[in-house]
C-alpha cells in the first residue's frame, strides 16, 4: 500500500471539489438542520449550493436531542419533510412525533450530499464579501483551526449569488453584516424558551434580511428577537425548506 497515493487521492479530490465550490448560486453558513434541509431542497431544484461548517461534525445541536437524550420531537406540519427524507418517526400523541436524533442527522446529511450539495467541515466564515448597495456577494473563509490557534493567516473567498445564514443561536453572518454595513441588519438576540411561539415565528422570520443575505433556523429567531424552542425541531426543518424556496425565487427573478 502506497501512502503517497492515498495522500494524493485525498488532496486532489478535495481540492477539485473546493475549487468547483468557489463560485456558486447559494452559499450556506452552518450545517445544522436548517442549513442541510436548505441544501437538500436547493440541490433538488438543480441550484448549485455549498455548505461551510466550522465544526468537525454536522447537525448542530440536534445530535444531543433534549438534555443528551438523543430523541427529537417534530410537530405534524414538519413530519412530511422527515417522511420525504426516509426518517422514521413514531407518534407520541396527536400532532407530535418522536424521531431518533442520530438517524435524523445522519440521514439528513446523506440526503443533502447525495442530492448534490457539497458540505465542507472545519471551515469558518470570518467575513463576507460586500459590494455596491451593501449587497452580500460571497463569504470569506479560513480553517477553523486557524482561529482556535490564534494564528494570523489570511483567508480565501468564495463568490455566491446568495448567502444563507444558518449558523444557529449566534447568527454569526448577520452579526458581521450588522457590524460592517449600513444595510440596517440588527441582531436582537433570542428570547427565553417558549416552544409554541418560537416554532411559529422561526418560519415567519426566515427571510432576506439585506440584499443577497437570507437567514434561517435559530439564526432567524436570534436576528428578530424571537424565543428559543428547545428540542422540538419542526420549525428548524420548515425554516430550511422556506429558505431554499425563497432563494430559488430570488435566483429566478435575477435572471
Amino acid at each position: 500500500m502506497d501512502e503517497v497515493i492515498i495522500s494524493k487521492a485525498i488532496t486532489e479530490s478535495y481540492l477539485k471539489d473546493l475549487l468547483d465550490s468557489m463560485e456558486v448560486d447559494v452559499a450556506i453558513a452552518g450545517a445544522g438542520p436548517s442549513g442541510m434541509v436548505a441544501g437538500y431542497y436547493l440541490a433538488k431544484s438543480n441550484v448549485k449550493a455549498v455548505i461551510f461548517e466550522r465544526k468537525l461534525s454536522v447537525g448542530g445541536g440536534m445530535w444531543g436531542g433534549g438534555i443528551m437524550f438523543n430523541r427529537i420531537v417534530v410537530q405534524g406540519e414538519a413530519k412530511e419533510i422527515l417522511d420525504e427524507l426516509g426518517i422514521s418517526t413514531k407518534q407520541y400523541q396527536k400532532g407530535y412525533y418522536v424521531a431518533d436524533a442520530v438517524e435524523t442527522v445522519s440521514t439528513l446529511c446523506s440526503r443533502c450530499v447525495k442530492a448534490g450539495t457539497k458540505i465542507f467541515n472545519l471551515l469558518s466564515v470570518e467575513d463576507v464579501m460586500i459590494r455596491e448597495n451593501d449587497r452580500i456577494t460571497g463569504l470569506v473563509l479560513n480553517w477553523s483551526a486557524v482561529s482556535l490557534a490564534n494564528l494570523h493567516i489570511d483567508p480565501l473567498a468564495i463568490k455566491a449569488k446568495l448567502v444563507i445564514d444558518a449558523t444557529g443561536h449566534d447568527a454569526e453572518i448577520c452579526r458581521i453584516v450588522a457590524r460592517k454595513t449600513g444595510a440596517g441588519v440588527e441582531v436582537r438576540g433570542e428570547k427565553s424558551m417558549w416552544a409554541e411561539v418560537g416554532e411559529k415565528e422561526i418560519v415567519e422570520n426566515t427571510r432576506q434580511v439585506c440584499p443577497g443575505l437570507l437567514v434561517s433556523g435559530m439564526a432567524a429567531n436570534a436576528v428578530f428577537g424571537s424565543p428559543r424552542m428547545g428540542a422540538v425541531f419542526g420549525g428548524m426543518l420548515l425554516s430550511g425548506r422556506k429558505a431554499a424556496e425563497l432563494a430559488i425565487d430570488l435566483l429566478k427573478k435575477a435572471k
